[in-house]
């Protein structure tokens, strides 16, 4: 389901009004004569048209852009460009997407969940003849099995709002992230076991953020709150909101052709979540459980 055509368009612009005037202050000139022309479609058009795709249910951008936008909405976008010239543009949509991304963010309420999944950019079996993402993907593992690709490290607040995120490539652990991934974030952390490390537990401890992990089966059971037991049985909102992006955001597919198009694909679909009239949500408040 499309959101609101008009809403999306006016917050992307009065975003894209501020965000300008600041970024041409840092802006440096190379005096290098620009390549072709300049597109048509603004900033803030080419945002708009990239997270609708996200949230229809198109599973190409080619065949949304051709098939919908080209056909439907041709007057809402009075200047539209052809295909081939719109994905030749997206690049430059890397900066002021992850701006936008990055205002869009939830608020921190003292309760986080933590979680990453896998991002998978081309068939086990392909991995060789893969050039796109050649020095760049790494060969990982789930509990699904092994995969190549990226992941996407995520923490979101019990209403289903994104806090922060990181992409890193497959091989990278979930454990070695966390601690600059959390910055700015305090309460109580709710993770799987792949984050139980007693030192991460001690160093986010002492900057106020309490990580609380299941426990493995080798390692003795430990008394915990009943509070913090609830939440922790809560945990599986982050693993919906990883397949609510995988699903109908569809961040990850494997028909990539450059990286810097891979981001934009994985960032706007991230905005078109922020931008779900309905997320997943725990169903009590933080004022509830300190009823408790």
């Amino acid at each position: 389901m499309f959101v609101d055509l008009v809403e999306l368009y006016c917050s992307i612009d009065d975003f894209w009004k501020n965000f300008k005037a600041d970024w041409d202050k840092y802006l440096i000139e190379n005096n290098k004569p620009k390549r072709g022309p300049d597109p048509f479609l603004s900033i803030p058009e080419m945002m708009t048209i990239i997270i609708l795709f996200h949230q229809s249910n198109f599973r190409t951008f080619k065949h949304f852009y051709i098939f919908y936008v080209q056909k439907y909405l041709s007057k809402d976008f009075p200047t539209l460009i052809s295909y081939p010239r719109f994905v030749s543009h997206m690049k430059d949509l890397f900066i002021p997407m992850f701006c936008y991304l990055y205002s869009l963010r939830g608020n921190v309420t003292g309760i986080s969940f933590i979680d990453s999944t896998k991002l998978q950019v081309c068939h086990n079996k392909r991995i060789s003849r893969n050039k796109v993402f050649k020095g760049l993907a790494k060969r990982g593992k789930t509990t699904a099995g092994w995969f190549y690709g990226f992941k996407l490290h995520l923490i979101v607040n019990e209403l289903g709002e994104i806090l922060a995120f990181y992409i890193t490539p497959g091989n990278i652990s979930d454990v070695s992230v966390v601690d600059g991934l959390s910055k700015n974030i305090f309460g109580k952390l709710f993770g799987d076991k792949g984050y139980v490390s007693s030192k991460l537990f001690q160093t986010l401890l002492k900057r106020g953020l309490q990580l609380i992990t299941s426990l493995k089966s080798n390692m003795k059971n430990k008394l915990i709150d009943i509070k913090d037991k609830i939440l922790l049985r809560k945990r599986s909102i982050i693993e919906t909101i990883n397949d609510q992006l995988k699903n109908i955001s569809q961040i990850e597919h494997s028909r990539h052709r450059s990286p810097a198009n891979f981001l934009i694909n994985l960032l706007s679909g991230l905005v078109a979540y922020c931008f779900q009239k309905k997320k997943p949500k725990l169903k009590f408040s933080v004022n509830d459980l300190i009823a408790c």
